[in-house]
């Protein structure tokens, strides 16, 4: 639908408007989502029936849909006249596309007003613009005009985040070169708005992107301003106290350079340029090429001079070459080294196996060709180009049966035989077998790694001979994080190859970068700590660095999960179920209060339970997965728990449809009340349970209750003050994950209770391990679909109404 007013702008012959659209491209939801209501109605104009005569009813309704499009276009150019007015330097291009949209819209009008139509009745019938090129061209104008408007408004939103950058960039060279605390405090409490503010811009354009590359290369960036803004409070101050350390000054200056360098890839991403105007390739990785070598193969089915053989050989050299950086590896065990080894032989060999079947058929095809004479060599050559442009049933019309059937046969020894078919699926088998060892490989070894480094032995290790200022031992550790750093880089690097698609392969590039620069900052900072081991603002800064580490730790484990789903098949977005407050509805007790925001720190805080809450969501996700019904209540209920607990987590990162902390308690009590309702389930089921297994559930339940109504207090409860709001927002998220770590705990215990229940329920015996049998459970209590409030099916119906909010 994007396409279609690009399209048309660009065949307009609306003057200068139409000339520069030919260059547009909608790059953003909103403006699409804008674009389409307008291209149905004009498609629904110019695609009326051609009939000459139209009934009065028809009239009237196409005369309505033209006065709608008009007002519509009215009240469209009076906010891009509003625009112009406040933005000069686009003042005389909105001001010229503005007038070209009201013209358009004003033309359309009058060519679907029955009264001014100056068409004679006949028969008691009026016609309507009967020559459609006027309302063609009105529409081409309208759609070109309408469009150069939304992409200069969004060039607007453009300079407010490069204006907003900008003013970052300054604060940040004032920081680098404070001398003084004082200073410095002042300067970071007016940096940390900036930040907030330009974390909010960039938040929306994110969101707002279509390009799925450009929205995960933003969120990396991102995700380094908001990890760096801690790491340059902490190292700057460390910096001021120690002024004359080395490893200090080293610490601090590679956080600012990393800063700045994220600052400009954001504003590359936003512009869509790069230095030296060269756009960004992405380095091949297997999946790809194993992909690109596939399809390649197969195109030989139909038509046999499609490539030559050297180059599929060329392809599959090249996967062979890619895979050394699995076999070559010290990590990889000898299993899945030999195995991938095996694989890339046997496609070699399967290769050559379809280059002779291949050899054979255009052989076949060339001797052919041969027993025919030169005229009819020609002929036929002609017939075949001529096969491009016009149906083969047509041209059979003008041939003779004889030549029709010589033609024909021409056409079929250009396609693969039988035995060709049966190699080229061996071929393609035998690379897919390859692939999928290579994700064995990966994945193995980073679940691996991520487990060995769980309890972060060494960081710890770290931190306590800096705080002794064991000089020996730092350097001793540093060496063992400099291991481990490598083993993660190059995990990253494995990880790539078989991410699956490319917004998964920018997120394994940014983990890898951000292993290969923090493993150095942390050993700087160890060595700072060492040289001032009573420096509470040198372990202070240690510390930080290391729960960047361990934050990036948690990011790999989540990016694991995504990699095996998209393998799996069960590649798809998140799920949000949100419920923001409309007016007059579910606000009662939210009409007072006023939305606040966080600063820099405060959200570094509260960016740190996000990352824990987003764990657990993949906990109940994953758990839920392994229930046979995937529609019972408790597995439901789950699910819905841990898509609003994933817009929370959203909001801990300055994205999704939570802007404001009004928005996150809103999103707080909800998910309290949803809670209740699995409690609800629970005690439902208890009464069924034998009295140990009733014991452990009944305590869980009560726990759950209670986090719940603390959760909805703390959302209800109305505060004042800054440092109150943190509070509450610390609170909410706080009990958000307490709930959602008992419901991680439940969900497998439940599982097994319940197929225990029915695997006693079909055996022979008598299944006393059920309550005394005085309530025998039915299957659909078990499997009840009945929710109250706001559960899933609810809220999905809920989010029909507020879709408007996600192109904002």
């Amino acid at each position: 639908m994007a396409s279609s007013p690009s399209t048309s702008s660009s065949s307009s012959g609306s003057g200068s408007v139409g000339n520069l659209d030919s260059a547009l491209e909608i790059k953003t939801r909103s403006v699409e989502q804008t674009l389409i209501p307008l291209v149905s109605q004009i498609t629904t104009l110019i695609n009326h029936k051609d009939k000459p005569k139209k009934t009065e009813r028809t009239l009237r309704a196409i005369q309505k849909v033209g006065q709608a499009v008009s007002i519509a276009v009215g009240r469209f150019v009076t906010v891009g006249e509003a625009i112009a007015v406040e933005n000069e330097e686009l003042k005389e291009e909105m001001g010229l596309a503005c007038f070209e949209a009201r013209r358009a819209g004003d033309a359309i009008a009058q060519l679907t007003d029955v009264v001014s139509a100056e068409q004679p009745e006949l028969d008691g019938r009026a016609t309507i613009f009967s020559d459609k090129t006027a309302m063609v061209k009105a529409a081409r104008m309208l759609l070109s005009s309408v469009t150069k408007v939304l992409v200069l408004a969004d060039r607007i939103v453009i300079k407010q985040i490069i204006t907003s950058r900008n003013k970052v960039l300054v604060t940040l060279d004032q920081l680098e070169t404070v001398s003084s605390f004082q200073e410095f405090v002042q300067i970071f409490s007016h940096f940390g708005n900036e930040m907030v503010e330009f974390a909010h811009l960039t938040g929306d354009r994110q969101n707002d992107l279509k390009d799925e590359k450009k929205k995960a290369r933003m969120a990396a960036a991102r995700a380094v301003l908001e990890k760096c803004t801690m790491m340059l409070l902490t190292a700057s101050k460390t910096c001021l106290r120690h002024p004359d350390c080395e490893s200090a000054r080293i610490n601090k200056d590679a956080v600012f350079h990393r800063m700045r360098f994220a600052l400009e890839q954001v504003i590359e991403i936003v512009t869509d340029a790069r230095p030296g105007g060269d756009a960004q390739v992405l380095p091949v990785n297997i999946y790809s090429g194993i992909k690109h070598f596939k399809g390649k193969v197969e195109s030989l089915r139909d038509e046999l001079y499609a490539l030559t053989p050297e180059t599929l050989h060329s392809h599959l050299e090249g996967i062979g070459e890619q895979t050394q950086d699995f076999t070559d590896s010290a990590y990889t065990s000898h299993e899945h080294r030999e195995s991938i080894l095996q694989l890339c032989h046997a496609a070699r060999q399967e290769l050559q196996q379809v280059v002779c079947d291949w050899t054979y058929a255009t052989d076949q095809n060339t001797a052919w060709r041969q027993r025919n004479c030169s005229w009819n060599c020609l002929k036929f050559d002609l017939l075949l180009f001529l096969c491009s442009w016009v149906n083969l049933q047509c041209f059979a019309l003008l041939l003779s049966q004889e030549d029709f059937l010589h033609f024909s046969q021409s056409l079929k020894a250009k396609e693969a035989t039988e035995e060709m078919e049966l190699s080229i699926l061996k071929t393609c088998q035998t690379v897919s077998e390859l692939r999928r060892e290579l994700h064995k490989a990966a994945v193995g070894r980073a679940t691996d790694l991520l487990k060995c480094h769980k309890d972060h032995i060494v960081l710890k290790a770290l931190k306590g001979s800096g705080g002794e200022g064991n000089l020996e031992a730092v350097a001793e550790y540093s060496h063992k994080l400099t291991e481990q750093k490598e083993q993660l880089v190059e995990t990253c690097r494995l990880l790539r190859h078989i991410s699956g698609t490319e917004p998964l392969e920018i997120t394994c590039i940014h983990a890898e970068e951000t292993f290969q620069i923090i493993g150095p900052q942390i050993i700087s900072a160890a060595q700072t700590l060492a040289l001032h081991p009573s420096s509470k603002i040198a372990k202070e800064n240690l510390d930080v660095f290391c729960e960047a580490w361990e934050s990036q730790l948690n990011d790999m484990a989540i990016l694991l999960r995504e990699i095996n789903d998209v393998f799996e098949g069960r590649r798809g977005d998140k799920k949000m179920y949100l419920s923001l407050p409309r007016p007059g509805k579910h606000s009662a007790n939210l009409k007072m209060a006023k939305a606040a925001k966080l600063d820099a720190e405060e959200q570094t805080t509260i960016a740190k339970l996000g990352l824990e809450l987003r764990l657990l969501t993949s906990d109940v996700d994953s758990e839920s997965e392994k229930w046979e019904d995937r529609e019972h209540e408790i597995v439901r209920q789950g699910q819905s728990l841990s898509s609003m607990a994933y817009s929370m987590y959203l909001f801990t990162r300055g994205e999704g449809l939570l802007k404001t902390t009004l928005d996150l308690f809103h999103q707080a009590e909800m998910f309290s009340e949803e809670g209740f309702q699995l409690c609800s389930s629970l005690q439902a089921l208890t009464s069924q349970l034998e009295e140990e297994e009733h014991t452990v559930i009944l305590l869980e339940t009560e726990k759950l209750v209670a986090l719940c109504q603390q959760l909805q207090v703390t959302a209800r409860t109305a505060v004042q003050g800054k440092t109150a709001m943190f509070q509450k927002v610390d609170s909410s998220i706080q009990n958000t994950k307490s709930i959602m770590t008992v419901v991680v705990y439940l969900l497998p215990l439940l599982n097994k209770l319940i197929r225990k229940y029915k695997s006693e329920l079909s055996s022979l015996g008598s299944p006393q391990s059920w309550k005394d049998k005085q309530c025998p459970v039915k299957e659909d209590s078990l499997n009840s679909k009945n929710t109250n409030g706001f559960g899933v099916r609810a809220l999905e119906h809920h989010m029909g109404s507020l879709t408007f909010l996600e192109s904002k």
